[in-house]
C-alpha cells in the first residue's frame, strides 16, 4: 500500500503544484506577450500530464478506499464531488481556455480537494 500512497502523491504534487507553478510564474511571465503561442505550448504539455495525473488519482484513491473501508466517509464523500467537480471545470476550461474564473475555479476546487484527502489521511 505505501507504493499506492507514494503514486496518489506524487500524481498530486504535480496536479497542484503545477498549477500553484502556472498561477504564480507560468502565466504572469507570459501574460501580454504578442505571440500566445509559448502560453499555449505550455498549457497542452501541463494538460498532458494532468490527464495523466488524474488517472493516477483515480485509480490510486479507488485501491485506498476500497483498503482502508473509507466508501462511506463522509469527507470522501464530499471529496469525491469536488473531484466531479474539477472535471465538469476542467471542461469548461478546455471550451474557454481564457476564461479566468474557471482557472481559479479549477485551482479553488482543487485546493479543497487537497484539504480533504489530508483530513482523510490521519
Amino acid at each position: 500500500m505505501t507504493v499506492v500512497r507514494f503514486l496518489h502523491v506524487l500524481a498530486l504534487a504535480f496536479f497542484v503544484g503545477g498549477q500553484l507553478m502556472l498561477v504564480a510564474a507560468v502565466v504572469p511571465a507570459l501574460r501580454g506577450q504578442a505571440d500566445p503561442a509559448p502560453m499555449r505550448a505550455v498549457a497542452r504539455r501541463f494538460g498532458y500530464g494532468s490527464i495523466v495525473a488524474l488517472a493516477v488519482l483515480v485509480a490510486t484513491g479507488a485501491a485506498m478506499a476500497d483498503r482502508y473501508g473509507r466508501w462511506s466517509d463522509s469527507a470522501l464523500q464530499i471529496k469525491l464531488m469536488f473531484v466531479v467537480l474539477i472535471g465538469v471545470l476542467l471542461a469548461l476550461h478546455l471550451a474557454a481556455p481564457a476564461s479566468r474564473a474557471v482557472a481559479i475555479a479549477v485551482l479553488g476546487a482543487t485546493l479543497v480537494t487537497l484539504w480533504l484527502g489530508v483530513s482523510l489521511s490521519h
